[in-house]
């Protein structure tokens, strides 16, 4: 649910209206409600009006993509182990239900965006897989190492690199031409997102914690935020239609 988002400014003495729209990313889809990761949450996600599901891929022992944030399931399922060290199988048997890449992927079709945010996959099996459910202009990609290759595979999809600073943000520019960057508490700073409002790129930024609220989410939009990663979607989505009355999603 892109909301178009009205917001008086003052520009050379002159209030004038300004409008934009801002994205709801659901942070490992609505995990609040349903344990992460999984295809309930993502339908949780989509029902409630968001943009984008969160959603973290790791590659099993035997070479399968399925759904982890952490290195090991011992967190959030009721196994044991390293995901690189543990069979497809092996993962499939445990309760609650990973979820592979294609199955998610496969949900988001023709329903809500994707942020992929690729732990451990190479960026020919991003590229193959995303293209294998036309998703290619549905997603937007997070790394720290694939990036540069998968824009050099498929120069369409939208890599999303982390600002981190004013010099690696300038950097990543240079080499990557981003049309998204990331942001989170520690980067999200004028002289930062100037950087990426420069360029033509949105700004995505994590709102997580104790920012992730109304009085969070308000500051990230003066900001400048293009699109706000948040634990509470739903909220999020309540809160912008009520910000912006009348306005329908894009």
């Amino acid at each position: 649910m892109y909301v178009r988002f009205a917001q008086l400014a003052l520009l050379a003495s002159a209030t004038f209206a300004q409008s934009r729209n801002v994205a709801v990313i659901a942070h490992r889809g609505e995990h609040l409600k349903n344990p992460e990761n999984t295809l309930a949450e993502f339908a949780e996600a989509a029902r409630v009006g968001a943009d984008y599901f969160e959603l973290d891929v790791r590659t099993t022992a035997d070479g399968k993509l399925v759904l982890m944030h952490d290195a090991t399931v011992d967190r959030t399922t009721n196994g044991k182990g390293e995901v690189a060290r543990l069979t497809f199988a092996q993962i499939r048997a445990l309760q609650p239900a990973v979820p592979t890449f294609d199955e998610a992927l496969e949900f988001a079709r023709g329903k809500i965006g994707v942020y992929v945010d690729a732990k451990d996959i190479t960026a020919a099996e991003v590229v193959e897989h995303l293209a294998k459910y036309g998703l290619t202009d549905k997603v937007v990609i997070y790394s720290g190492r694939i990036l540069a290759e998968v824009q050099k595979l498929e120069p369409h999809l939208r890599v999303m690199p982390e600002a981190r600073s004013v010099e690696v943000a300038q950097r990543l520019v240079a080499e990557l031409r981003p049309k998204v960057m990331a942001f989170d508490a520690g980067d999200f700073k004028q002289e930062v997102i100037a950087v990426a409002k420069q360029a033509g790129a949105l700004v995505y930024v994590d709102r997580l914690g104790p920012v992730d609220n109304p009085k969070g989410w308000q500051e990230a939009i003066d900001l400048g935020a293009d699109g706000i990663q948040t634990d509470h979607p739903e909220d999020l989505v309540n809160y912008l239609r009520r910000m912006a009355p009348g306005v329908h999603p894009k």
